[in-house]
């Protein structure tokens, strides 16, 4: 699962990307710097395993990652092929969400690629461009379901029924993540179809350090513009997340943001959220060997999890033992948690929940 940072030419994508990864991408005052996507594997920040190590004490500790992808700039045309549009959007098509990147800032040093800033002007330039893509993806689809439909096959019809409402939701600019389906339809008809403005997106707002903590007027805009689609809305000072970043010692680094009003850089809260984006969450498993956090879905089961970890594990199944984080912090141990009758014995049907602390039993 990977999250794709997208955005115009020259809107910080390459030095958030930095930030995140601490990967050096090429970050130069240009636009399509960035040709080829660079991919990072990103730590995400989680409290949870920093207690987990102070109570158990492990040899090694291993975080939970997610892949962030630096995508080129995209430009007015791209459907169509201009700039790096075709790269461009084939780039996006393989990613699962989106970061969006916009330039909510002033500064007359850093080119702008339409000359001036606008960030709802910007994320409609974008938007418009998927949307272009997704049109020509759905009038393509149409084609094939509308000669099936005509022979009275009554799935093709409610198929061409869906896509018929996608493209009229398209045609007036909006985004697929913004129509209204059932959740029946969504999984039989417009999951499969894979468009890019379906993807789930988190809007970055690109600030300077002084609106860092309350953002500013162009973030304003771009909430009010947003407010009708699914999807978040962070503040991001990308230039002082890069100085931060270059920092080398942590005391020196909590300073920093100290001095500006951060309680932890907003690059983490960035990476949790892509996590989020991405519909995943984690597990925990606690022993002196190693202390580590797993990545599944959300609503995944025992046996799935347990594959995450060897796919022998899901096969021969038995049970898990199941902590809830909580309980394992309040009583410090799992030998405590256990005489306290706190740990729980889970099959196969059992939803792991956020923050669960797990031991699988199996057989192959």
């Amino acid at each position: 699962m990977k999250a794709g940072i997208v955005g115009l030419p020259n809107v910080g994508k390459s030095t958030l990307f930095n930030c995140l990864s601490n990967a050096k991408a090429q970050s130069a005052n240009f636009p399509f710097c960035t040709i080829e996507p660079n991919i990072g594997v990103v730590n995400v920040p989680d409290p949870r395993l920093e207690k987990l190590e102070e109570l158990v004490s492990p040899e090694r500790v291993i975080p939970a990652t997610v892949e962030i992808v630096d995508i080129a700039g995209l430009v007015k045309g791209a459907s169509k092929g201009e700039g790096l549009g075709n790269q461009f959007l084939a780039n996006i098509r393989e990613t699962d969400a989106i970061l969006h990147v916009l330039r909510c800032f002033d500064n007359d040093n850093i080119v702008h690629v339409d000359g001036s800033v606008d960030p709802i002007r910007d994320k409609e330039t974008i938007d418009m461009e998927l949307q272009l893509k997704d049109l020509e993806t759905v009038d393509k689809k149409l084609d094939k379901v509308k000669r099936a439909a005509k022979t009275g096959n009554k799935e093709a019809q409610k198929e061409e029924a869906i896509l018929l409402s996608i493209k009229t939701g398209l045609e007036e600019g909006k985004s697929v993540r913004a129509l209204e389906f059932s959740e029946e339809d969504y999984i039989d008809f417009v999951k499969p179809a894979q468009l890019i403005t379906d993807k789930p997106v988190l809007y970055v707002c690109n600030v300077d350090e002084g609106a860092a903590v309350l953002g500013n007027d162009y973030v304003e805009k771009v909430k009010e513009t947003v407010k009708d689609e699914n999807a978040e809305v962070l503040v991001l000072a990308v230039g002082t997340e890069a100085d931060i970043n270059e920092l080398e010692d942590y005391e020196e680094r909590q300073m920093f943001l100290q001095d500006i009003g951060l309680e932890e850089p907003g690059s983490a809260k960035l990476i949790r959220g892509a996590y989020k984006l991405l519909n995943q969450q984690t597990y925990f498993t606690a022993g002196v060997k190693e202390v580590r956090a797993w990545t599944v879905n959300v609503g995944a089961t025992a046996p799935q999890a347990a594959g995450v970890i060897h796919t022998d594990f899901e096969k021969g199944f038995i049970r898990a033992e199941v902590i809830a984080y909580n309980d394992y912090v309040e009583h410090g141990s799992e030998a405590k948690v256990k005489e306290a009758g706190k740990m729980r014995v889970e099959g196969k049907n059992y939803i792991v929940k956020d923050g669960d602390v797990m031991h699988f039993l199996f057989n192959v």
